[in-house]
C-alpha cells in the first residue's frame, strides 16, 4: 500500500476499527484498517485465558453482524476473537496486519502515516487504538528482587505462569479481583492483596435481566459526558460486575494488606506491614495512554486526545473507542457502534 492514496486509514483492527470500517463501506470510501498484531483478535486473545466478558451476547453485537451465540451467555475471549474474524470476512474488511504505525503527520495534501515498512498516504485517518496502551507498573518494581516473579496483569494468561510460593496481586479493579479470584481457589497458595476493599460490586444477572439490561432500562448507559449525571457517574468509583468481592475478600488464604509504598529485595512494603513470602507479583495496575505518535494533536488533563464525539482538532483526524469518549459504553464492544454511527454521519456530511 506504499504509494497508493486511500480516502481513510483507520489504525486499530479491535471492535472500533472493525464498527467503524463497517460504516465506511457503507458510504462507499476507500480505505484499510492497519493493526500491529499478527492476527485479527490478538487484542483480545493476548489477556488471561479465563476472562470473560461481563456483558451478555444481546449487548456485544458490532453492526450489521449478530453475535452469534445464546441470548444470556457471556463470551470468552476466544469467542470474541473468532467474532471479529468472523466479521472480517463477512463484510470483506480490508486489513493489513502486522503493521504497527509509528508516525501520523498531516501534510499539504493528506496525512503521512509511517510504520517499520513504509509510509501509507491518506485524505484522513480514524484512530482505533483504544484505552488499553502502556501498562503501568509502579516504580517500585524496580526494587523488587530477581527471585520474585512480576509480571503485568497485560501478560498474565494463567496460573501455571507463576512459581511456587505466596502471591500479591495490585490493583483492585475488575481485572485485578478477577486475577485474585483466580489465584486464590488454590487454598495452599496465601494470596496478598493490595487494592481497594470498599470497591462495590454488582451481579450479572438481577430480577432474572442481565444488570446490562438494567443499565439500558434506567438509562445509565446513554447519559453523555458533557450532562451532569455523565460526570457524577465519571467521577465515581466504579463497581466491580459479575466478580463477588466480598467472597473473595472472605477467603481464609486473601489477605488484604493495603497499598503498596515500596520494596526492598524480597521485603515488600504495604501501608501496615513488610511481607518477605512473596514469590510472585501480578500488577493489575492499568495502563497509561500514548498518543505521542500524533503529530500536532492536543491532549487533555489525562492524556487523552481533545475531540468531540471523536472530531479531533486536527481537521481530518478522528478518533473512536476513547473511554468516556461520549457515553459509558464509548470503549466497549457493544457501546462502540452508535459512536460509529455518529462518526460516519458526520464523516458524510463532510465529505
Amino acid at each position: 500500500m506504499g504509494n497508493t492514496k486511500l480516502d481513510y486509514v483507520v489504525i486499530g483492527g479491535a471492535q472500533a476499527g472493525l464498527a467503524m470500517g463497517y460504516h465506511l463501506q457503507q458510504i462507499n470510501k476507500n480505505f484499510l484498517v492497519v493493526d500491529g498484531e499478527e492476527e485479527i483478535g490478538a487484542s483480545w486473545l493476548n489477556r488471561w485465558d479465563s476472562l470473560k466478558l461481563f456483558t451478555s451476547t444481546e449487548y456485544n453485537h458490532l453492526p450489521g453482524l449478530k453475535f452469534d451465540a445464546p441470548k444470556g451467555h457471556y463470551p470468552t475471549k476466544f469467542e470474541v476473537a473468532n467474532y471479529f474474524k468472523t466479521y472480517v470476512k463477512k463484510f470483506n474488511i480490508p486489513v493489513q496486519l502486522n503493521t504497527l504505525i509509528t508516525a501520523v503527520r498531516k501534510t499539504d495534501k493528506g496525512f503521512s502515516v509511517a510504520h517499520k515498512d513504509g509510509v501509507i498516504q491518506a485524505n484522513n485517518v480514524i484512530i482505533a487504538t483504544g484505552p488499553f496502551h502502556i501498562p503501568y507498573t509502579p516504580p517500585c518494581h524496580t526494587k523488587v528482587s530477581d527471585r520474585i516473579l512480576q509480571m503485568h496483569s497485560n501478560y498474565y494468561k494463567e496460573v501455571s505462569q507463576l512459581q511456587e510460593g505466596d502471591a500479591l496481586v495490585v490493583g483492585g479493579g475488575d481485572s485485578g479481583y478477577q486475577i485474585l479470584n483466580e489465584l486464590s481457589k488454590d487454598k495452599s497458595r496465601t494470596v496478598y492483596f493490595s487494592g481497594d476493599t470498599t470497591v462495590k460490586s454488582i451481579p450479572q444477572q438481577f430480577l432474572g435481566k442481565t444488570i446490562w439490561w438494567w443499565f439500558t432500562f434506567i438509562g445509565f448507559l446513554s447519559y453523555t459526558k458533557y450532562s451532569w449525571i455523565g460526570k457524577k457517574i465519571n467521577a465515581s468509583k466504579q463497581p466491580v460486575i459479575g466478580t463477588d468481592v466480598k467472597e473473595i475478600l472472605s477467603r481464609e488464604n486473601v489477605i488484604p494488606v493495603g497499598r503498596t509504598k515500596d520494596a526492598l529485595k524480597e521485603e515488600i512494603i504495604f501501608e501496615s506491614k513488610k511481607i518477605s513470602s512473596i514469590k510472585n507479583i501480578i500488577w493489575s495496575t492499568g495502563y497509561r495512554p500514548n498518543f505521542k505518535w500524533i503529530e500536532g494533536l492536543e491532549l487533555d488533563a489525562n492524556n487523552y486526545p481533545k475531540n468531540y464525539r471523536g472530531v479531533s482538532n486536527i481537521e481530518g483526524l478522528y478518533f473512536i473507542g476513547l473511554p468516556w469518549m461520549y457515553t459509558r459504553g464509548s470503549a466497549t464492544l457493544g457501546g462502540v457502534s452508535k459512536d460509529a454511527i455518529y462518526l460516519a454521519k458526520t464523516i458524510s456530511e463532510q465529505s
